[in-house]
């Protein structure tokens, strides 16, 4: 599999960067025929998210864009408002702490007694009902062209990441028509979502044209906080659960899943999409750009 070029991972405002110090470290085992082995594999190191002076949660993650992790976890569970004034963040990389100060008041403490433990890897958590803000959500009708579908499954493959590096990771991708822009990893398909919904508050991001591309799979949870985003279209090189499909056809959003090579499903939001390339001019994926999917 030939990897981008360097033009075009400099497209990206942020790329991954599967060299980068603390991410991974070297593991010795044997193989299957007694011999040692030596590989990279990916870290995992906790990092406890407090909100103002309430400690929320301590979640498993790789380490890096911890700022922008405690911003879209908060944002996602309903803790942090469209309208609330973010008067700092503080990260201390020894205490493995973020702090997110606003100044409105807030006390979850109700809140934090109902946890609902997701489906996701790395067991992920959320607080509340997972179904809250859902009845309000508006989605715009933003159409979504398969050339745009089959341009950054190819491209996206084809970029460096952690994951090729050391592989046992996430991937998400934030993109507007056939261009990534913002790719997150994690140990956890939430956390690089996460992530991503960190970097739209903080730069104040519209999401009205934009496509959330994801390595995982398009469970119940993954839907919920695409939708809460107010991401129109998710797309997926994995499988996906039964509720997923029924929430985005609930909420109005388009839902790709098995997108690999030519192939794909439409499972929501048949009506928006735009069927501008032939399935048979798309080269197959080759097995060697297989990622981790299902997973």
């Amino acid at each position: 599999m030939q990897l981008a070029r360097l033009q075009e991972i400099d497209d990206y405002l942020i790329a991954p960067d599967p060299g980068a110090a603390r991410l991974t470290r070297p593991v010795t085992g044997t193989n299957h025929t007694g011999a040692e082995v030596s590989t990279r594999v990916v870290e995992e190191r906790p990092l406890t998210i407090f909100l103002n002076g309430q400690e929320i949660v301590t979640a498993m993650t790789i380490g890096d864009y911890p700022d922008y992790l405690a911003l879209g976890f908060l944002r996602n569970q309903g803790m942090l408002r469209a309208d609330d004034d973010i008067l700092k963040v503080d990260y201390d990389e020894e205490l493995e702490t973020v702090v997110v100060r606003t100044a409105r008041e807030t006390d979850f403490e109700q809140k934090m007694r109902k946890k609902t433990r997701t489906s996701g890897c790395a067991v992920g958590t959320v607080f509340g009902d997972m179904m809250a803000g859902l009845e309000d959500v508006v989605l715009p009708d933003t159409p979504l062209r398969t050339s745009w579908l089959y341009g950054l499954s190819a491209r996206i493959n084809r970029t460096p990441s952690l994951y090729l590096e050391a592989g046992a990771i996430h991937g998400t991708v934030l993109c507007v028509k056939d261009r990534p822009l913002v790719y997150m990893e994690d140990v956890g398909r939430h956390n690089a979502v996460d992530k991503i919904a960190g970097w739209m508050l903080s730069d104040n991001i519209a999401p009205a044209d934009k496509i959330l591309y994801t390595t995982g799979r398009l469970t119940s949870e993954m839907v919920i906080k695409t939708a809460l985003m107010g991401i129109p279209a998710l797309a997926s090189r994995s499988g996906f659960t039964a509720w997923g499909v029924e929430i985005a056809r609930e909420v109005g959003l388009t839902l790709i899943g098995r997108l690999k090579g030519q192939r794909f499903v439409c499972l929501s939001g048949e009506d928006r999409l735009i069927r501008d390339a032939d399935p048979a001019r798309i080269a197959e994926e080759p097995r060697r750009a297989g990622r981790k999917g299902a997973e």
